[in-house]
């Protein structure tokens, strides 16, 4: 599913509005019409059903966004609608529902006109038709806000890329080169307990496999690839260590989409061997496929890789990483990992440059030296926990600015202020279960990730709250 997340934009009003004063509905039109611009301005594309006042129209509307494959269907009171009109309809839908609870009018003090009455009043609708909700035990998300003099659209289409997330979480296909990283536990999970529990299908392969891949590859390929690289990097890597991970890289793309994969994951201790046709191992690759939205996470973690790969699809600017070391003088956390970060998240333009690569008898590779844009964002975790559960944890972070150390600007790395302090989160984070591996995501925050566990019926627990 590598399209934009998808709304269903349900406009909500009174039948005896139209019997009484039919002039007044196109007064909405442009309000409407602003809605619908900033959702897709944040990225969200929107089917806009018509103006629903009495239950056919509602029923019809709600087939309308199940031809249309929306993610979410979102309730826009214009007026007050009585809630029995639609609560059966949007009680029975398998599409998750957000409610969008604003107005025309950013003031509306003692100096009111009268007449502005009939295009601000869709607030008790909101809450008539919540409480109906409720009671009929039918989840929802609700965010508040003026129109145009808050972020409440924002926060709309951050909810609606959660709705996207959680269906691409659940469609997952996975594939694993080479077996797990021997003793790592903390991600291990049977596959049929993610096939069954979170939809997540999981395929194992083998370096002979890849190799046979690798093979198909050309030498206009490997050219083609490396002159893109140019255009996407600051290429210091030596010719033939370029070349060698573009053309295992390659391979490792070959196999990706011939499966249809969505994620994958490697060892790269199962990488040893500086001949044949798997000389190096693919963290060039494995940077360059996050970009592209497939998830990637290392050591065999295809639960991780396939968290990454939902959010990058949905919210992009998200990259695997690793909690590496504390700082508790500054407050922060190092992030790092052996060579894998996606680009889309680099502050600077990120450098390609040879890595000395001694834990095997591969070749050293390429791959992409850089840290992740300053700014707001999210550290998000998926862990395992008892009785084939999991809990979804997502951290509210700062990500700071780069190393002022020129000999760590040869690395992948990145500095994390969590919310609430380094030993309060490390501890909360801990006792949640947290995994080592990670996905972080720039420019989100915790509420939507919380949301995005609530589509995918996934507990969500938030350390430090």
């Amino acid at each position: 599913m590598n399209r934009k997340p998808k709304i269903g934009l349900l406009p909500l009003y009174l039948a005896l509005y139209d019997e009484a004063r039919p002039e007044t509905r196109r007064g909405f039109e442009p309000f409407v019409a602003a809605i619908v611009k900033g959702f897709e301005d944040a990225g969200v594309e929107v089917a806009l059903a018509g103006v629903c006042r009495i239950e056919p129209e509602f029923r019809q509307a709600v087939v309308q966004f199940d031809q249309a494959d929306v993610d979410l269907i979102v309730t826009l009171h214009l007026a007050y609608s009585p809630s029995l009109e639609s609560v059966d309809v949007l009680a029975a839908t398998k599409r998750p529902i957000l409610m969008l609870d604003t107005t025309m009018d950013h003031s509306f003090g003692q100096d009111v006109d009268p007449e502005r009455i009939m295009y601000n009043h869709g607030i008790h609708g909101v809450q008539d038709l919540a409480s109906m909700l409720r009671r009929r035990a039918k989840p929802f998300e609700i965010v508040v806000g003026h129109v145009a003099e808050s972020d409440v659209l924002l926060r709309a289409a951050h909810i609606a890329k959660a709705a996207h997330a959680a269906r691409l979480l659940g469609r997952t296909r996975a594939l694993r080169i080479g077996p797990a990283f021997v003793g790592m536990g903390d991600f291990s999970v049977e596959e049929d307990v993610l096939q069954s529990v979170l939809g997540i299908s999981v395929t194992e392969v083998d370096i002979d496999d890849l190799a046979c891949h690798v093979e198909q590859v050309t030498e206009k390929d490997i050219a083609a690839e490396m002159a893109s690289d140019r255009k996407l990097f600051s290429v210091e890597a030596p010719e033939n260590a370029h070349a060698r991970s573009v053309r295992v890289g390659l391979g490792v793309r070959r196999l990706l989409d011939e499966g249809g994969y969505d994620a994958f994951s490697m060892n790269f201790a199962a990488f040893n061997s500086a001949d044949g046709p798997v000389d190096t191992v693919p963290f060039l690759e494995a940077s360059k496929a996050m970009a592209r939205g497939i998830g990637y996470a290392g050591e065999g973690d295809v639960l991780t890789a396939s968290l990454v790969g939902a959010l990058q699809r949905a919210f992009g600017k998200t990259t695997f990483t690793e909690i590496f070391c504390p700082d508790w003088k500054g407050g922060a956390l190092f992030l790092s990992h052996m060579g894998e970060i996606n680009p889309d998240v680099a502050a600077d333009s990120p450098r390609l440059i040879e890595k000395d690569y001694p834990w095997s008898d591969a070749q050293n590779p390429a791959f992409v030296a850089c840290a992740p844009a300053p700014g707001l964002a999210v550290l998000v975790n998926l862990a395992p926990g008892p009785d084939d559960t999991f809990t979804i944890i997502p951290a509210a972070v700062e990500v700071l600015g780069d190393t002022t150390n020129p000999a760590l600007r040869d690395s992948v790395r990145g500095w994390i202020r969590p919310e609430g302090g380094v030993e309060a989160f490390l501890e909360a984070y801990s006792m949640l279960g947290g995994t080592h591996h990670s996905a972080l995501t720039l420019g989100v925050d915790a509420p939507s990730i919380c949301a995005m566990a609530a589509f995918a019926n996934i507990e969500c627990a938030v350390p430090c709250k």
